[in-house]
């Protein structure tokens, strides 16, 4: 069973995705908040898989809310899925970098929600591929160039080449075909990638690989 807890300001919102959590067999509310202080304490509390997460909310936001609960320790294995209302809402980029797993659009349909949290859940991102080439083409124009960052020194060039291939938003079987190898071998450089980096998840190698300006050869 996933574990989810809600945390949006708008009263309808939270009500209809209980109803459509609750109406699954494999996913569950476990609590609900109306702001992000409440939202913090609520996952402290309760520890669920996955939050999803409104960006604006009084009080605190959902950035300040997820840069609380990313760097607590003890809530290492919570994943949260940001909620938006537009498909490139200008803090996305912020949100991946801080820990969050990926984002949807509020008005989704809901079998593409259900898919969020289960994608989510099972340690995945959520990504598009056209979303992903719109956020880095937005953000890559600002990324410095110069010296290359000392964390690219912990990964073989293999390592680098699919971090690279990750940042365009294709799934491991989709670069598994272009470099004519098994997903097996993808998911591996993925893992050992995430460990050198200490990635929480494949977002955040999206904007290691956009902010240390990696690119396909």
């Amino acid at each position: 069973m996933i574990r989810v807890a809600v945390v949006d300001d708008q009263a309808l919102v939270r009500m209809g995705l209980r109803t459509l959590l609750d109406s699954e067999d494999d996913t569950e509310v476990v609590g609900e908040a109306a702001d992000g202080r409440a939202g913090v304490a609520l996952v402290r509390r309760t520890r669920p898989d996955v939050v999803l997460m409104d960006i604006r909310m009084p009080l605190m936001d959902g950035l300040a809310a997820l840069r609380e609960i990313t760097s607590d320790p003890a809530l290492t294995g919570v994943r949260i899925v940001m909620l938006t209302t537009f498909e490139l809402d200008e803090y996305v980029f912020g949100a991946l970098r801080d820990g969050a797993s990926g984002f949807v659009l509020k008005d989704s349909p809901p079998d593409e929600l259900l898919r969020a949290v289960r994608v989510v859940a099972d340690g995945a991102s959520l990504l598009s591929p056209s979303v992903t080439r719109r956020v880095i083409q937005r953000f890559s124009a600002g990324t410095p160039s110069g010296t290359p960052p000392p964390e690219l020194q912990r990964l073989t060039d293999r390592e680098r080449e699919i971090v690279a291939w990750v940042a365009t938003g294709r799934s491991n079987d989709e670069i598994a075909a272009e470099l004519v190898v098994s997903p097996a071998t993808i998911r591996t450089h993925v893992g050992r990638a995430m460990v050198k980096l200490h990635a929480r998840d494949r977002a955040q190698l999206v904007v290691f690989a956009v902010q240390s300006g990696l690119t396909l050869p």
